[in-house]
């Protein structure tokens, strides 16, 4: 009995035997699926498709971690951490998204290291991209500007100086565990601060804990969270993309 190998269509046999390429372009072509469009948005504008977190204005999508209304202060088309009024969490929770988010440090500094423009933006509630004023202001690496805490440092500090806005531009896939609760598969994260990659396809490595070693234990989607540390950070044009 003969066999035959079969080899793609783009591919012929030779009287040799041989594969060879076919020399129609066509043969390489792929019309389906046909992505879908969307308009994309201007100077950090959401695109068409993107669920808006925070405008400026509306603040409805957001509560407290306890479920009450978030007690910052929003005004002037941004919102600001209020001292001791704890973190605040988004309505709405995700997995894998494409999020932006502009932050800004207080222009009168005050206090250094950890102390001086601390906050966080926590993925589904556990994994933290620092938010910090890093401009001339030393603290330890895995825990300045765009690291994520504790565990990765940015390549580089693209921090602007302090009462300046600034932008997160980030690719987030969640972990994923197996039935029985272990992991299957890290979360990963992309960041981009104020347009310079500070994070490429960075292996989360479980939560980021402020004492002791990351740890993974399953979970599904979960709220994007914003940090209260003490100091007054205000936040605005806050969307996502889920993917």
């Amino acid at each position: 009995m003969k066999k035959f190998l079969l080899v793609p269509s783009f591919l012929i046999m030779t009287t040799a035997g041989f594969a060879q390429e076919s020399s129609d372009p066509k043969a390489t072509e792929v019309w389906d699926p046909e992505p879908r469009v969307i308009t994309p948005g201007n100077n950090g504008a959401p695109p068409s498709d993107a669920i808006i977190l925070f405008d400026g204005k509306n603040f409805d999508n957001w509560t407290g971690v306890d479920g009450t209304p978030a007690k910052w202060t929003v005004q002037d088309g941004h919102v600001t951490v209020v001292k001791g009024a704890g973190d605040i969490k988004t309505k709405q929770t995700f997995g894998d998204m494409q999020l932006h988010i502009e932050w800004r440090t207080p222009a009168n500094v005050e206090g250094e290291g950890q102390g001086r423009g601390n906050s966080g933006i926590f993925f589904q509630e556990r994994y933290e991209l620092q938010v910090l004023d890093s401009y001339k202001n030393r603290t330890y690496s895995n825990g300045q500007a765009g690291s994520i805490y504790k565990q990765t440092i940015p390549l580089v500090n693209a921090t602007k100086g302090p009462g300046e806005w600034q932008t997160y531009d980030v690719v987030y896939f969640a972990p994923k565990f197996n039935d029985d609760g272990t992991l299957k598969q890290a979360g990963r994260i992309t960041v981009f601060h104020n347009g310079v990659v500070i994070q490429h396809n960075t292996e989360i490595k479980g939560t980021t804990e402020y004492i002791g070693k990351p740890k993974n234990i399953a979970h599904g989607k979960g709220s994007l969270r914003l940090q209260d540390h003490g100091n007054p950070v205000s936040f605005r044009n806050i969307w996502v993309r889920e993917l």
